[in-house]
């Protein structure tokens, strides 16, 4: 008998193709919703962090106050309150801080040979490239020594690199380039780091810091201090230790709010994982009303379709099939629907989610979790909206089915 029902309910969905198919629309649609939200979701979330991440491991950064015009706060940043005094008290006194380096970073044009580029010119120390996790492509980034000689040498970044040494088939390292007409000896190229949020890592030099004091900006203020924790663990407690050292030597008295912003990039991952989190889920909700959507388009089809077929119900109930087939049949029917449309939405979320793995540039973004949720779902919407038109046709009377026109 389950054979027989299932050939005549496959029989009746083959009957009407194109009523068929746009009837799985709806739980087409809404599969691939459900399984691309989560992939565009999961995308999110492996940008955000590998950015966060690109910025170093266990990194504190220390930016200024602010200061304010008229009444108006222009924003943490904005005031000159960090030095490089304050980089060795934190150095000297702060014993959970593995590494801490000063920055200063302006605007300059750079000239090699006949070519020339405006770029950022980061001043900072020997320690930088290990809270940044800067590797060297050629070459080798500036020594102790050369920052307390303030050496006039410069490591580029690798987008620096390509254009002023285009056209040039010399090794950049060794070559000499001039820094607002100050000449600066090329020590090393830095491998490509890419972007961090608006920034281009790769469109940067970076020269000692006390160069950059003595001669671009002949002050010892800085732009921000990037300090890295020891471990991932004490990176709480070496905020603190931060903290407490800056308010000491900038003396504030207790009450007197801080001249100066910590961010502790633990805690700004999750606040940005936090946000991501809140986005998948809204789309998700959207993705399940779409599967509603198309649960609702299978009901009404499944009642047309028992409209159309009350004279066969009828015929069949009079030579004696019992309630139990007539509803199983169309109860049938309508799952094949729901899991057809879940299997087609699948095939294409998977097309999707390549696409926009590689867009994103990403690994794998195909969610399991999301996939079992969605073709549950499907199975769901066929069992639970074919319930209604299987029990209408289960409850036909003959007589009056046999009468019908």
């Amino acid at each position: 008998m389950w054979i027989e029902i299932l050939r005549v309910s496959w029989r009746s969905i083959r009957a009407n193709k194109m009523r068929s198919f746009l009837t799985m629309l709806g739980i087409i649609i809404g599969v691939m919703a459900v399984v691309l939200s989560s992939a565009i979701g999961m995308g999110a979330k492996d940008n955000i962090t590998s950015q966060v991440e690109g910025l170093g491991s266990n990194v504190l950064t220390v930016m200024p106050g602010a200061t304010s015009s008229g009444g108006i706060s222009q924003g943490f940043g904005s005031a000159s309150t960090l030095t490089t005094a304050d980089v060795t008290a934190i150095q000297q006194q702060d014993p959970d801080v593995k590494y801490v380096s000063p920055v200063v970073s302006h605007t300059a044009q750079v000239v090699y040979g006949a070519n020339n580029t405006n770029t950022a010119i980061e001043g900072t120390n020997e320690q930088y490239p290990e809270i940044k996790n800067v590797t060297m492509a050629q070459g080798r980034y500036f020594l102790q020594e050369e920052v307390n000689s303030a050496a006039n040498v410069a490591v580029l970044g690798s987008q620096v690199e390509q254009t002023l040494f285009a056209g040039e088939r010399v090794n950049p390292v060794g070559q000499t380039i001039e820094i607002q007409g100050i000449p600066f000896t090329v020590i090393g190229v830095a491998a490509s780091q890419g972007t961090s949020g608006f920034t281009n890592q790769d469109d940067a030099i970076a020269i000692p810091i006390t160069t950059e004091v003595n001669l671009m900006t002949g002050s010892d203020t800085v732009s921000q201090i990037l300090a890295s924790a020891t471990s991932s663990q004490v990176m709480n407690q070496a905020q603190l230790e931060i903290e407490s050292t800056l308010r000491v030597a900038h003396q504030l008295t207790p009450g007197t709010a801080d001249d100066f912003t910590i961010q502790n990039q633990a805690t700004l991952l999750s606040t940005l994982s936090g946000v991501t989190r809140v986005l998948t889920l809204l789309l998700d909700g959207i993705s399940a009303i779409s599967l509603l959507v198309g649960g609702i388009g299978i009901m009404n089809i499944m009642l047309v379709s028992v409209t159309e077929r009350t004279r066969e119900i009828g015929i069949r109930k009079a030579i004696g099939a019992r309630k139990s087939s007539i509803s199983t049949q169309f109860l049938l029917e309508s799952l094949t629907l729901s899991l057809a449309g879940a299997l087609i939405g699948l095939i294409f979320s998977g097309a999707g989610a390549m696409v926009a793995a590689r867009v994103m540039k990403t690994g794998s973004l195909l969610s399991v979790s999301a996939i079992v949720l969605s073709v549950v779902f499907s199975i769901a919407i066929g069992i639970v909206f074919g319930v209604y038109p299987a029990r209408k046709a289960a409850n036909l009377k003959p007589i009056d089915a046999l009468r019908f026109e």
